[in-house]
């Protein structure tokens, strides 16, 4: 099956709904048989997806900046764990290492972490799909913004159209493995 990228929060201070959405979904990855790749994290959403993969038999690979390792939140229950050098080179190796990328809510890494893959979709370096849960409307405020700068030129309608936004994890795994087929 495929290697599925999620970007989600590593807070240790999020509400348990949070973390029992990316529990939900690291199950459900494994219960379809994809591999996760993570930002290699232990904590918050990122440490709940992982563990939520493992529990349902899942493969689990992480992708942490040795700074992150020497803060002592790497997941080291990882199934492969690769330490890069830097924040920028975790990136590229989570965009190379994944066939599809899938963005539950977060803040600034994770929002990060989106527009990276969704600029390099932009600009034809990857055509990999690219999904985007809006659980509750988290991301409704970002996706208007978003609607606006297409209305003003500023986004092209076909770039806006890449990122394909649903509202739960079934919806998110049968759209991206719809596209990987």
């Amino acid at each position: 099956m495929a290697a599925i990228c999620v970007f989600c929060a590593s807070s240790r201070t999020l509400d348990q709904r949070w973390l029992d959405l990316a529990t939900e979904t690291g199950a459900e990855l494994a219960r379809r048989g994809h591999t996760l790749v993570s930002g290699g994290g232990c904590v918050g959403m990122m440490g709940a997806v992982a563990d939520g993969a493992r529990a349902a038999g899942g493969r689990t690979l992480g992708v942490i900046p040795q700074a992150l390792v020497d803060l002592e939140v790497a997941d080291l229950a990882s199934d492969e764990l690769l330490v890069t050098d830097s924040m920028a080179s975790r990136k590229t190796l989570m965009i190379d290492k994944s066939d599809a990328f899938l963005t539950l809510p977060g803040g600034l890494g994770t929002l990060d972490e989106l527009f990276e893959v969704w600029t390099t979709a932009t600009l034809a370096l990857h055509a990999k799909p690219m999904v985007l849960i809006d659980t509750d409307g988290f991301y409704r405020p970002l996706l208007d913004w978003l609607d606006g700068l297409a209305d003003r030129q500023f986004l092209k309608p076909a770039g806006l159209g890449l990122l394909t936004v649903v509202d739960s994890v079934p919806a998110a795994l049968d759209t991206l493995e719809s596209h990987l087929t």
